[in-house]
């Protein structure tokens, strides 16, 4: 009852809105101690912070305690051995190789993804092994057969079918295409021809097939060198692949392929060794190449005028500058005197080859008889026509008794070498060693086992005589391969009369031979 005359008078007094306004006083109240609160302790906290502003509360920390202690356990500082080969002129190139193909193709898009080293150690320490297992099983390889026997074949087999290439070049009347596209088709149908079952023109023609065949490659070459755990990882195996195949191999490809480079390379090599007047001159007398005559004659031309500007320019007055001068003169004359020839042989061989002039066959053919005949002897010891037989024999498949005879000869030459020394150490009383004439039976039988074998094939003709004189006479190191040398001198000189014939009818080995 006292409420109700409580609540009859207020409105009574202050109206029937008085309760609109009651709660929109109690509102503002609360609001504005609320936004004091706000303003008072943005102004200390802001005065608290310019006091403290160096000082910087510890970092949150981010994952559960006890497995971010186990994780830093675990990263420990990886160990990588840098020996390869167990050569240091090796293995500093061969690290830098692998430091920058991480450069090039690994760090640059890995470092936007994280920091951590562990994952590039790995792969450097993957490739690192894959690089021991390379040279520790190329140590346990023989290379000798394959440089001296199998390189120089392929290499020979090469030259081959390139002349042939060539020369159907030369035949054919139609020119309509490209030369260059001409020459490459015909050196593909002459290998085609002479391989029989092997051509590689779609690997050397096609990009695209050419980096399919350098993967197929690297993946046999990770196959046989990485351990079984890291070649069954498909992600690691295609990533090695074609880091390998794309960033070494194919770089590797296209630089050997640039003629600029094969020319800078074989300058380089030759820089230390100077070619002596006489090999210069005849080259420059028996090349068939115009430009090659042009381009020294434009070098000599050039030596020519600096040498003039040095012969023109005026001495001291000083005596012994004089003489000094004067001697410096006469060198620079006989200089220009040695350049003026040179230039003359050139102009001479161009002119004589624009005039088409050469030498006539049927005119050596008469008189045949008048000139030099070389016996074959002479030919085995001569290094430029022993050059035209080995191709000759080549040509007509008997390489097999030419090569053997050769290496034949040097082994008699280091056999008896070794026993001249030895009879010299028994002359003075010295202790010889025991283990020469063993090197020297081990020789003999290197040599029957690489020619003369069942395992070759018995591609000689002296086979079954040689197997009798080699295990009769093995002791005999001068005399042990006597009989084969001798029936294959015989077969060499049923072969020299298709030879002479041969260059009777080719102008240019006749007359440089």
């Amino acid at each position: 009852m006292g409420l109700k005359i409580m609540v009859v008078l207020f409105l009574v007094t202050f109206g029937p809105f008085a309760v609109f306004y009651l709660a929109f006083y109690i509102f503002c109240f609360i609001g504005g101690g609320f936004a004091v609160t706000l303003l008072y302790g943005k102004i200390n906290s802001e005065k608290h912070l310019e006091k403290c502003e160096q000082s910087y509360l510890p970092p949150t920390q981010i994952g559960i305690l006890k497995t971010l202690d186990e994780m830093k356990l675990e990263m420990k500082p990886i160990k990588i051995d840098r020996r390869l080969t167990g050569s240091s002129f090796i293995d500093e190139p061969l690290q830098q190789v692998i430091q920058f193909a991480l450069r090039d193709y690994i760090q640059y898009w890995y470092y936007t993804l994280s920091e951590d080293e562990s994952f590039l150690l790995e792969i450097r320490q993957t490739l690192q092994n894959a690089l021991v297992q390379f040279s520790t099983r190329s140590k346990e390889v023989d290379w000798q057969p394959y440089f001296t026997t199998r390189l120089v074949d392929d290499f020979a087999t090469h030259l081959r079918v390139f002349r042939k290439a060539q020369d159907r070049l030369a035949d054919r009347e139609d020119k309509q295409r490209d030369i260059t596209e001409e020459l490459v088709d015909s050196f593909f149908e002459a290998e085609v021809e002479m391989e029989r079952k092997i051509c590689r023109d779609v690997v050397c023609t096609s990009h695209k097939d050419e980096e399919g065949f350098l993967r197929d490659l690297c993946e046999l070459l990770l196959y046989l060198l990485l351990p079984p755990g890291d070649f069954h990882n498909k992600n690691m195996r295609y990533f090695l692949r074609e880091v390998l195949a794309r960033g070494v191999l194919l770089p590797l490809i296209n630089q050997l392929s640039d003629p600029d480079y094969i020319n800078q390379f074989v300058i380089w090599m030759i820089r230390d060794s100077s070619c002596n007047y006489e090999a210069f001159m005849n080259i420059l007398k028996l090349t068939d190449k115009p430009p090659e005559l042009e381009a020294v004659k434009d070098k000599v031309l050039e030596e020519l005028q600096y040498l003039r500007s040095l012969d023109t320019a005026g001495d001291g007055g000083h005596s012994l500058m004089k003489l000094i001068h004067h001697m410096n003169i006469n060198v620079i004359k006989n200089q220009i005197n040695s350049l003026l020839f040179v230039k003359k042989v050139c102009e001479t061989r161009i002119q004589r080859l624009h005039s088409g002039k050469e030498v006539d066959a049927l005119k050596l053919a008469a008189n045949f008889g008048k000139l030099c005949v070389i016996p074959l002897d002479h030919i085995l010891i001569h290094n430029i026509a022993l050059q035209f037989f080995m191709d000759f024999m080549q040509a007509a498949g008997a390489q097999a008794e030419l090569f053997f005879w050769l290496t034949v000869e040097g082994y008699r030459v280091t056999a008896q070498q070794q026993l001249e020394a030895m009879q010299g150490w028994q002359k003075d009383g010295k202790k010889q060693p025991c283990t020469t004439k063993g090197l020297l039976k081990a020789a003999a039988l290197g040599v029957y086992e690489q020619y003369l074998s069942d395992k070759v094939g018995g591609v000689l003709r002296s086979h079954e005589c040689f197997k009798s004189n080699f295990s009769h006479k093995g002791d005999q190191h001068l005399k042990c391969f006597g009989l084969s040398e001798d029936q294959i001198i015989h077969i060499a000189c049923n072969f020299l009369v298709n030879f002479k014939q041969m260059l009777l009818l080719n102008n240019t080995s006749l007359i440089r031979l």
